[in-house]
């Protein structure tokens, strides 16, 4: 009796071919990580000598395998026939006394220990004795809530059953294993009452991309088979592995509300399952406390380092104790089976057809799909995944439409247009300033984008082929002159943290501010003031979940900020302070009550003049209250913070006052100060601004625009708009030197040093400290500040020969 039935205690990790992977994890677990605080329901497993002797002592096994025989290999045309008539076969029987027996002691061993009726979890663990890392996963069946010994010994036999269902014969055929080596161990485990509360799943990585230095807890109300099975949009939460380590007060850098609009829960009958529609009430709360994912991410911890290995992990909450549990922990295979993580590719067109306009190409890629041309973001029903938006220009009241979309043309605008930088930060292809795209293109048309010829983006007919080539990022090298990297979009944090960058140069609050915020600060502090009711009710929609409407601001920010600052820890990420235009601000919900309208946003009440104004000063406290939360609550002190359009030393001396005011006092905790030098003023009192920052980041665009008097979005002065003039280049090499004098840090941030490896030289020959390119731009800026660190080299030695 012994053979057919292992109780957890005395099973670990190297019984996998006695009772399969699930079952050898659980009692692994149960043996060895209870003591250190991971609850893990107890319960025993049949083993595979049982199976084997199920099989022989009821005299089907001739007939299973002979039926598996006349299986055709090739289409699989009598699948379906040859499944059903194996399961015929087993489920005709009665399972043989002895292993019975053995499963009613293992049953009364359970109730005994938790005294009273007892309800129990079913599950199916297949295994392979010669192939003891075959996982089988997904690929049989699971009974719950299974109540007294006759409903477990027909649970079990159906499990024997679903060994041979259509997709665990096709998933063995699929992977080369052999029916006739293939075990069924069965899990029989202390029922979790998850259908009374929650479940989920935990990754102890992000699953998308591949990085390892996050928990991703995902949850659920009911059963967990909604999660399972994906049918469900669950609450996402990331916890930042170091802080959960260190033991900070907020280690969860992210969260996600999911819609989860059905929750599965037992039928009347206690045996079945049903779906029921979750309360909206319920879809609008998250399923778990703060204080439940730390416990869950710490067990998780637990978990990975005693496998040493990334791990799936599911998990329940028990709605009658409100305890949580681990219910199965498996190694995650797919990022863990990537060899190279990173993927970084260039584009050739294959032939170029008929041209229809052309205009500056962003993205250094290639794109093609149906183009759908729109005239405001009031049609974003209309465009489609993976079409191409054709559109006059854009503003940030297009964001969430530009996600949607394969590649952007714009008839206006130029490379540093709104619609130029979120092509950027989402990695599409796009086409800005061609004057005529949406009078020359056809809605529905077939086209195909290039912008991977130069400056110059070209928009072809038809859909046409190119060739996609891995760039080995091996082969780049380090330079001395640090690459930096220019980042918004926390959603893609994770995967850019495996470019070869020293970190983020330049973080954008915008993006989260239009994208995830949408509402004034302003609107949110001073909410009871509002006067619009169709302003208040919006934002009372989106912001039901915080009491105070000034956290909804605090916290979305805050996580935005943590989660670009974890995908790079301990790496520098330097956080620009919001600069939006005062028309920009106003297109936010609630932002025209407290915007004033000026004729020159560009040169107006922005950057730094806001952050002490009264008008701006509460908004900009709740920025430092942000700010603060990611250094010191959630310990991510890798952020730096600048202050963009500084415009006089009796600002700066303001703006550190104010900082220091709200709890972002420089040198406390490590805190630098950065400053954004785009200001002719900035260059010339260089010295002197250095005394109230840790470092300087030169703004090519507005520095630009600002020295040589030029409107940067014209497209009438395009051609004069040029960051290789003699002048703009002067004003750098001022600013550079005089940083060099004072020892301050010095970055340049923008697209030249990548577009044009001359400019790349002029910035290493001055003795820049680094550079920041957005992610498209970043291994052609290696490139060139690598040649330009030769060359420097190369005449610098020609020099001291002579």
């Amino acid at each position: 009796m012994k053979n057919y039935i292992r109780h957890f205690n005395e099973i670990d990790i190297n019984d996998v071919p006695t009772v399969g992977g699930k079952n050898a994890s659980l009692g692994e677990m149960f043996q060895k990580l209870t003591s250190k605080g991971v609850q893990v329901p107890d319960g025993f497993a049949t083993t595979a000598e049982a199976y084997w002797h199920f099989l022989q002592e009821v005299h089907i096994q001739d007939e299973i395998f002979g039926l598996l025989a006349k299986l055709n290999t090739k289409d699989f045309s009598n699948l379906k026939e040859i499944g059903a008539s194996v399961r015929k076969a087993i489920l005709g029987t009665e399972l043989p006394e002895d292993i019975k027996e053995a499963i009613k002691e293992g049953y009364d061993s359970l109730a005994k220990k938790y005294k009273g009726d007892i309800s129990l979890a079913v599950r199916s663990s297949a295994t392979a004795e010669d192939l003891p890392n075959a996982s089988f996963a997904g690929q049989q069946e699971s009974y719950l809530n299974v109540k007294g010994k006759d409903e477990l010994i027909d649970a079990c036999k159906r499990c024997y059953a679903s060994l041979f269902t259509d997709r665990a014969i096709k998933y063995r055929e699929d992977n080369g294993f052999d029916h006739t080596k293939v075990a069924l161990s069965i899990g029989v485990q202390m029922m979790v009452r998850s259908d009374l509360a929650a479940s989920g799943v935990n990754f102890t990585l992000d699953p998308d991309t591949g990085f390892d230095q996050v928990v991703m807890v995902s949850s659920i109300y009911g059963l967990g088979e909604n999660i399972v099975q994906g049918s469900i949009n669950p609450d996402d939460y990331f916890v930042f592995k170091p802080s959960l380590k260190n033991g900070v007060e907020q280690p969860i850098v992210s969260r996600r509300l999911g819609s989860k609009e059905k929750t599965m829960v037992y039928d009347k009958s206690g045996s079945g399952t049903v779906n029921l529609d979750t309360p909206v009430e319920k879809q609008e709360q998250y399923v778990l406390t703060d204080a439940e994912v730390v416990k869950l991410a710490q067990w998780s911890l637990i978990i990975e380092d005693h496998y040493q290995r990334p791990m799936d992990i599911e998990w329940a909450k028990d709605g009658l104790t409100n305890e949580l549990f681990i219910v199965q922990a498996r190694p995650e295979t797919v990022q863990s089976a990537k060899k190279n993580k990173l993927k970084i590719n260039t584009y050739t067109l294959l032939n170029k057809g008929k041209e229809i306009t052309r205009g500056m190409g962003l993205g250094n890629k290639i794109s093609s799909g149906k183009a759908r041309i729109l005239h405001s973001p009031e049609e974003s029903d209309k465009l489609q995944k993976g079409e191409i938006l054709v559109t006059e220009r854009t503003n940030p009241d297009w964001d969430p439409i530009l996600k949607k979309a394969a590649g952007i043309i714009t008839d206006q605008g130029g490379r540093t247009s709104h619609a130029a930088i979120v092509a950027r930060e989402v990695g599409a292809a796009a086409i800005v300033g061609s004057n005529n795209a949406t009078k020359v293109i056809k809605d529905g048309q077939d086209i195909t984008i290039s912008c991977a010829e130069g400056d110059t983006g070209i928009v072809y007919d038809g859909l046409l082929e190119w060739n996609e080539n891995e760039v080995d990022i091996a082969a780049l090298g380090n330079p001395k002159t640090q690459a930096m990297l220019i980042l918004a979009d926390p959603e893609q944090a994770f995967k850019y943290s495996f470019y070869p960058s020293a970190g983020v140069g330049l973080m954008r609050l915008e993006f989260v501010i239009n994208n995830s915020i949408q509402i004034h600060p302003m609107a949110l502090k001073h909410f009871d003031r509002l006067k619009d009711p169709a302003v208040k009710e919006k934002i009372q929609k989106l912001t039901h979940h915080y009491p105070d409407k000034s956290d909804y601001f605090v916290h979305k920010l805050a996580e935005g900020i943590a989660t670009i600052a974890a995908a790079f820890y301990p790496k520098d990420v330097i956080v620009r302070t919001s600069d939006f235009k005062t028309n920009e601000y106003a297109n936010l919900i609630g932002g025209t009550e407290f915007e004033p309208v000026e004729s020159n946003p560009m040169l107006g009440f922005r950057g730094a003049s806001r952050y002490y104004n009264p008008k701006y000063q509460d908004a900009f406290a709740l920025e430092c209250m942000a700010l603060k939360r990611v250094r010191e609550t959630m310990g991510l002190t890798n952020v730096k913070v600048m202050i963009p359009f500084c415009r006089t030393l009796k600002e700066a001396a303001k703006v550190v006052s104010v900082l220091e005011k709200n709890g972002l006092k420089r040198g406390e905790n490590g805190l630098q100060l950065y400053m954004m030098t785009e200001i002719p003023n900035n260059i010339i009192l260089a010295e002197q601004f250095a005394e109230y920052f840790d470092g300087f980041s030169i703004g090519s665009n507005d520095l630009t625009q600002l020295t040589l008097g030029v409107d940067r979005d014209s497209e009438l002065l395009s051609d004069i708009f040029d960051i290789n003039d003699i002048g703009v280049k002067k004003m750098i090499a001022m600013v550079i030197e005089s940083a060099r004098k004072t020892h301050t840090k010095i970055g340049l941030c923008g697209q030249a040093p990548s577009d044009y490896p001359e400019f790349a030289q002029f910035l290493v020959e001055k003795g820049i400290n680094s550079i920041s390119f957005n992610p498209d731009a970043l291994i052609a800026g290696i490139k060139n500040i690598t040649k330009a660190e030769k060359n420097k080299i190369g005449y610098g030695m020609a020099q001291s020969s002579n």
